[in-house]
This record gives structure tokens, C-alpha cells and sequence, in this order.
């Protein structure tokens, strides 16, 4: 299980992606004053491990993941989903994950062919402003972690949009 603060992207600040005993497993190097809304995910020793940044032309909110410098996965709005709004991670090859349910209060899961890989939920935790992403064994963290962390991007994005619109 990995605990994550929210709406860190809104305060522009750094933070750490602990484990479920209070170690940290990830630092997050927010650089959102970058037009790309930029992201970069380090070990503990600070090495670059993963990050994230927006596409600047397209059709809907799109983020690529990169890990290892490796283009991992793009995490993408889908165009029309009546109700409730849902996220693929298109990875390259045939599975992609879905993530579904209720994004903007940090409580969905992330599927991969029907079968749930990956689970967020502030729920599980009494600490404020955070939440805990659960990951099956077998599937890669910073895959999900990322995923997450984009989602966040692409959420608050929206919000301050339709918050200009007002």
C-alpha cells in the first residue's frame, strides 16, 4: 500500500510517496508552474525513476508516463462516458487499464480486462488530505503510482478551468 497527500498539484509543493509503515518509497518533484504540468517521481537516494507530463495538443486531458525513460503509458479522459467520468492508461500492446468509479474523491479502482489490479481510497486512512493506493502483486507501482498522480493533474486542471469559467 502506498499513501499519497492530495492536492499537492494545487499548492505546487514537493512531497513523499510513503509506504503503509511511514517509510518513503518515492519522492514527487511537483514542477507544476511548467506549462506541461511536469512531473517527476525519484527513489529515496533522489535518482529519477519515473515521470509524468501533459500533452499540450490534444483532444482531451492526455498525460504520458515515462519510466526508465521509457514511454510506459499515456492516461487518458474517454470521450464520452455518461454520469461518471473515466480514465484509461493506454500502455503499449493490448492491456490497458481503466480506472472507474468515483475519481474526484480519491474512492475507484483501476481494472485490466474486467479484473482489478489496483484500488484508491482515503477510507483506509485517518490521516487528512491523503489517500492509499493499493497495487496487486505482479503489477508495477510506478505504472499506478503515475497513473494516480496524472489523474490528479488532469482533475485539478478541470477544476480550475470551470473555476475561470465562473
Amino acid at each position: 500500500m502506498y499513501v499519497i497527500r492530495e492536492r499537492f498539484f494545487s499548492i505546487g509543493d514537493d512531497f513523499d510517496v510513503l509506504d503503509e509503515h511511514g517509510n518513503k518509497v518515492f519522492h514527487v518533484d511537483g514542477k507544476v508552474l511548467s506549462v506541461r504540468n511536469k512531473v517527476v517521481i525519484e527513489d529515496p537516494s533522489g535518482n529519477e525513476v519515473a515521470g509524468l507530463h501533459r500533452h499540450l495538443v490534444s483532444l482531451r486531458p492526455t498525460y504520458e508516463i515515462r519510466i526508465g525513460g521509457e514511454k510506459a503509458a499515456e492516461v487518458k479522459k474517454k470521450l464520452f462516458t455518461p454520469f461518471r467520468e473515466k480514465f484509461t492508461i493506454d500502455v503499449p500492446g493490448p492491456d490497458d487499464l481503466e480506472m472507474k468509479g468515483d475519481l474526484l474523491d480519491h474512492e475507484y479502482v483501476i481494472e485490466r480486462g474486467g479484473e482489478e489490479v489496483a484500488a484508491v481510497s482515503k477510507r483506509w486512512l485517518t490521516i487528512r488530505d491523503t489517500y492509499a493506493v493499493q497495487i496487486a502483486a505482479g503489477i508495477e507501482p510506478l505504472l499506478i503510482i503515475g497513473s494516480v498522480l496524472a489523474l490528479d493533474l488532469a482533475l485539478d486542471r478541470e477544476r480550475d478551468k470551470s473555476d475561470d469559467d465562473n
